[in-house]
């Protein structure tokens, strides 16, 4: 793993916990009623999504060693090109059942590298 991976992956890692601490003690209804708390998660997705896309283009062997790294990307695609036709359910979904995993890849990644 070449050493300008860490900026993304550490990039990754900090927007995957900002959006923890968002939703913390939140519901589904919080989330869906509340702008402001998904205008900051939207964000923060786009963010993991375009440090993977720099991943992808300086170190590509590292891609695999992130689960479902294509998707996230895709996804990222979706929230800035289709942001009229974003489904909360599934950002949510994806928020309660992906974020854990994604960090823990990021996060042995990081731990490895030091």
């Amino acid at each position: 793993m070449k050493d300008d991976i860490l900026a993304p992956l550490d990039d990754i890692l900090q927007a995957g916990q900002a959006i923890r601490s968002f939703v913390a003690g939140r519901q589904f209804q919080d989330y869906s009623s509340d702008d402001l708390l998904r205008s900051a998660v939207e964000r923060k997705f786009e963010v993991i999504g375009e440090a993977l896309n720099r991943i992808k283009r300086d170190d590509p062997e590292v891609l695999p060693c992130i689960r479902n790294a294509r998707d996230i990307v895709s996804f990222r695609n979706i929230l800035i090109h289709g942001y009229d036709a974003i489904d909360d359910k599934i950002v949510w979904g994806i928020i309660q059942e992906e974020l854990d995993q994604l960090l823990a890849d990021v996060g042995g990644l990081l731990k490895e590298k030091n």
